[in-house]
């Protein structure tokens, strides 16, 4: 008997997900708590794992296509491998397309997917006509449909410069009738169909001598998100950015003395994330605005340090959050921090992970960024930017040297932070870093 896939809840307050890709096609066999399909929220990816042991019968929602939290995406049977009679019977609301009788030439073997191979029936496409980009080399329907649009522009290319040729000829004719110009193409005519807007590539028929692409891709739940909360910050808060510099001497010193001693007994590199993060929760006890949001009427201290970490990751950047920071030791906060890298690459990120936060830290130096305004990440009250460190002259001791310096930039809402509370945190940070034996100290 089929059983339904229906998208799991995959988080607080999101009812709607999108289909990032299906690891399994139709036919293919599944382990129970395999990874079938990975979903797509507006907050992270995860992976919706097979319920059973079976086979995958029949996909209703393709990549890059929106479900409902609840609806069903799929169905698959339990057991050995699915007969004919097993799949369900498309409904009125998930219609089955029907299936183009495949022609022999134009097809391959089981590295073609279903609805590819009905399109390329269709369309008469031979299989090496088209680019394959999906997972082993298998031609995907997206890739289908950009070689039907290209092979538009490659006839409608050979049309036009038919009439030039035809001109040519008459010109050498006394007798012959003047040539009729054809229609000059305007810029960016190019219709591309609604079905056709994932990954689909097309053409600026601009006459400069040089080929003009240009593709069209569905922006991701993820990057929406990160799209809308950035307009919001700068709407809804009143955001200035302060800076200083720090030189990073001392701490270059420790991190080489205790260097090997350290990712030994830790199994971890020292980096300087961990002191930043350390200073950073210093500085907020010092300057408890920056560690504050506003729920009007009301403004809202908070009495732990929860330390959002911006990693970039495979679908955008995103913020997981170091809980209880004022806990952590320095391996701790670096072994977590590797965590949240690699399995933000993965899109392995839970989606409790990435919420709430009361700071966040971004480095943007670990891209070679020299200075910057990072963007406040709503509701918080305050983001700390660091940079990438290089050396540059400073005064020590009346004489001028060479000295590792990073700026830093401290984004705050000035609608609960002033000025002087901004400069004061900074400040913090700079004495800390510079002196890391203060956090020993506590002074």
């Amino acid at each position: 008997m089929p059983l339904e896939l229906k998208v799991p809840s995959v988080g607080e307050s999101i009812t709607e997900v999108q289909i990032a890709q299906w690891r399994k096609q139709v036919g293919q066999s599944v382990e129970k708590d395999e990874n079938l399909v990975e979903i797509e929220s507006d907050k992270a990816t995860v992976d919706m794992p097979a319920p059973v042991a079976g086979t995958l019968t029949q996909i209703l929602k393709q990549a890059g296509e929106k479900a409902q939290v609840g609806e069903v995406i799929g169905y698959m049977t339990a057991g050995a491998e699915a007969s004919t009679t097993d799949k369900p019977k498309p409904t009125a609301t998930s219609p089955a397309a029907p299936a183009a009788a495949p022609h022999p030439e134009f097809t391959t073997a089981s590295r073609v997917m279903p609805a590819a191979e009905r399109l390329m029936a269709e369309q008469k496409i031979p299989a090496d006509a088209v680019n394959a980009t999906g997972p082993g080399g298998r031609i995907l329907k997206e890739d289908v449909q950009r070689a039907v649009e290209q092979r538009g522009i490659n006839e409608r290319a050979a049309q036009e410069t038919a009439p030039v040729s035809a001109a040519t000829a008459t010109a050498q004719s006394p007798h012959a009738p003047p040539p009729i110009e054809p229609p000059q193409p305007q810029a960016r005519s190019e219709i591309v169909p609604a079905d056709l807007a994932r990954g689909s590539v097309k053409s600026n028929p601009l006459a400069t001598g040089y080929p003009r692409e240009e593709e069209l891709v569905v922006m991701s739940p993820i990057r929406r998100r990160i799209a809308q909360r950035l307009v919001e910050a700068q709407q809804s808060a009143a955001l200035l950015t302060t800076f200083n510099e720090v030189d990073m001497s001392a701490v270059i010193a420790l991190r080489t003395k205790h260097r090997e001693q350290y990712e030994k007994q830790y199994g971890v590199k020292l980096g300087f994330m961990s002191f930043f993060v350390k200073a950073a929760v210093d500085a907020l006890k010092h300057v408890p605005q920056l560690n504050a949001e506003v729920r009007d009427p009301h403004i809202v201290y908070h009495n732990y340090y929860d330390i959002g970490i911006a990693v970039g990751g495979g679908k955008g950047l995103v913020v997981p959050v170091l809980r209880n920071a004022e806990f952590m030791s320095f391996a701790e906060i670096e072994q977590k921090i590797l965590d949240f890298g690699r399995r933000a690459k993965e899109n392995k990120l839970k989606v409790e992970e990435l919420q709430g936060g009361t700071f966040t830290i971004s480095n943007g130096g670990v891209y070679g960024s020299m200075l910057s305004t990072p963007i406040v990440n709503p509701p918080q009250s305050g983001i700390l930017g660091l940079h990438a460190i290089e050396e540059r002259p400073a005064v020590r001791d009346g004489q001028v040297v060479a000295r590792p310096m990073m700026y830093l930039a401290l984004t705050y809402d000035h609608r609960i932070v002033d000025g002087r509370e901004a400069v004061m945190f900074l400040k913090r940070i700079k004495e800390t870093i510079e002196e890391p034996s203060r956090m020993l100290l506590e002074i």
